[in-house]
């Protein structure tokens, strides 16, 4: 099981949570707007807090708060 990402700590509105791949659904990924094959280490877990864009991301999505 996967650690809680700091994008979902932070509440992010483009955070989707997990994908399992694999024939047996063995691996876990942390997906995203920006990232829908796997959110970066340096953005789920690091001190990257995506506020810019980065290389290998798609389209223009950054962190934002989802409203209550």
């Amino acid at each position: 099981m996967l650690e809680e990402p700091t994008c979902s700590k932070r509440n992010c509105k483009y955070f989707l949570g997990v994908k399992w791949l694999g024939k047996n659904e063995i691996t876990e990924v942390l997906i995203c707007n920006a990232f829908p094959k796997g959110i970066p280490s340096k953005v789920a877990y690091g001190d990257n807090n995506h506020s810019k864009k980065i290389k290998g991301q798609t389209g223009d999505f950054i962190f934002e708060r989802k409203r209550s």
